[in-house]
């Protein structure tokens, strides 16, 4: 189905020339085969850039080729329809061979610009991928401010720090460089103004219990060095760790409220329930203001912290309004947690699960199936682990709800250079991601839901077979489909 520029791009007046319009590439052709799933996370982070770039004067819009299920071609098209001064790419493993892609096929007169974890994790590679002809600024970290300075004035890239290009003569790559670094690096996020929501294609969203849900950021950086995340702090040295001030987090959650109706919010940060002097600081705020009698709100966590909480503070957690955490379990295997560098261990998990769910918090958890080293019977281990969390969780106020993923390995991870050093792989082996379709086309209702989410690079990293894998990520994920079916 075709969709009109004016339908397709977000937050932008087209009556007039525009600055940037920022793409979130599709995490495939979806005029090769249909989306299936109903809904997708919002890019907030695009979202922060889009708005301070209008908080500057700019013209600027979003296309989310991935909410609405674009092709390639079509998403072309309506870039250059839209003849933007440049164009943006949030760069992303899963998407980058799409992005470059759609970079290739832009119109002269559009310069491009990119960002996001694979622009960072490997900058060179980028910048001489001849598909990004016309990249004039890669930005290395948070962008907004820089995202700005560049739409002021292109020639200005040198004096921003980490921002990267080819020299135009000897081909080779430059950096920018400036004192003022620690305000383009790590921008104060109380300063920054609010997520305008014009520029998110889901959001607010009216979630299936009837209310209005947002989606949030609470912090920006992570302290944990999990081996596979592209948070991992090992691999973002340059992150400055920061939580909002509480009051500016709630003063958030009131202006959606009052604009949109929102009374259900996501934060959706990997910090925000993972750092107790936070924790409670945000807390004492959020009893203060009543957030609990208002509103409801699910959130990240991490389960050493959960675990370390006294009972207080967790019934402090379920009196202001949480309603859901999400944990990185990821297995039943000590030592694959170990190996992952997780800090938790099974019993952990389920002291921490219990609890919670004894509140009326729910859980959901997060699994990796076909982890480097892991052998066939941890992977066994971690879906008796899955079955043993509904087993704890069931008959208690809360419930348990597990999410099962596919290893997949992402540039720049800790992960990423264990595998490279083995020189068993090659990189281009790691990067060759392509969908798969678990959902027989769309007709099996249980896997719709996260057809977004299954994508591989078809190797075998542990014990079991890439097809052994599957077969138990597709046990565990119709299992949790029937039991969040109304009986």
């Amino acid at each position: 189905m075709e969709i009109p520029a004016n339908r397709a791009v977000d937050g932008a007046d087209l009556t007039r020339p525009l600055d940037a319009l920022f793409v979130n590439a599709p995490l495939r052709d979806y005029s090769l085969r249909p989306r299936t799933n109903d809904f997708t996370l919002p890019v907030l982070g695009m979202g922060y850039i889009a708005t301070y770039a209008a908080a500057q004067g700019f013209n600027v819009g979003v296309i989310d080729a991935e909410a609405l299920g674009l092709g390639i071609d079509q998403t072309i098209r309506l870039i250059n329809e839209a003849s933007p001064r440049w164009a943006g790419f949030n760069l992303l493993a899963p998407t980058y061979e799409i992005s470059a892609r759609i970079a290739a096929g832009l119109d002269g007169g559009t310069q491009v610009m990119v960002g996001g974890h694979q622009a960072k994790a490997m900058p060179i590679e980028v910048l001489n991928d001849p598909r990004f002809g016309r990249l004039e600024a890669l930005v290395l970290g948070e962008g907004e401010t820089r995202v700005a300075e560049l739409l002021h004035d292109r020639r200005n890239r040198s004096e921003l720090p980490g921002v990267m290009w080819l020299d135009p003569v000897m081909k080779t790559p430059k950096t920018g460089s400036s004192t003022a670094s620690s305000r383009h690096l790590a921008p104060d996020i109380d300063r920054l103004p609010f997520v305008d929501r014009r520029f998110l294609a889901d959001d607010p969203y009216e979630a299936p219990d009837g209310r209005t849900e947002a989606n949030m950021v609470g912090a920006r950086g992570c302290p944990y060095d999990c081996s596979f995340c592209g948070a991992a702090v090992s691999t973002n040295p340059d992150i400055t760790i920061r939580t909002r001030d509480p009051a500016n987090i709630i003063a958030e959650m009131d202006a959606l409220c009052a604009a949109h109706g929102v009374t259900a919010f996501r934060f959706v940060d990997d910090l925000f329930l993972g750092y107790e002097r936070f924790i409670r600081k945000c807390m004492a705020a959020f009893s203060a203001h009543h957030v609990g009698s208002r509103y409801a709100w699910d959130a990240t966590g991490r389960i050493n912290i959960l675990h370390r909480a006294d009972d207080e503070l967790l019934d402090v957690l379920a009196a202001n309004g949480l309603r859901e955490v999400a944990l990185g379990i990821e297995s039943g295997s000590e030592r694959l947690l170990t190996y992952m560098g997780k800090r938790i261990t099974p019993d952990m998990t389920r002291a921490v699960l219990h609890r919670l769910v004894s509140r009326g918090i729910s859980v959901k958890g997060y699994f990796i199936l076909g982890f480097p080293t892991e052998t066939r019977e941890e992977l066994e281990t971690t879906v008796r682990h899955v079955y043993e969390l509904w087993d704890i969780a069931a008959g208690r106020p809360g419930r348990f709800r597990a999410s099962v993923f596919e290893f997949r390995p992402y540039p720049g991870t800790p992960e990423w250079r264990r595998l490279i050093a083995t020189g068993q792989y090659d990189p281009k082996q790691l990067l060759d991601y392509t969908a798969v379709d678990l959902t027989g086309g769309g007709l099996d209702e249980a896997m719709r839901g996260r057809d977004e989410f299954n994508f591989s690079v078809n190797i075998q990293f542990g014990d079991a077979s890439v097809s052994e894998v599957r077969e138990r990520l597709v046990e565990l994920a119709r299992e949790q489909y029937q039991r969040s079916e109304p009986a």
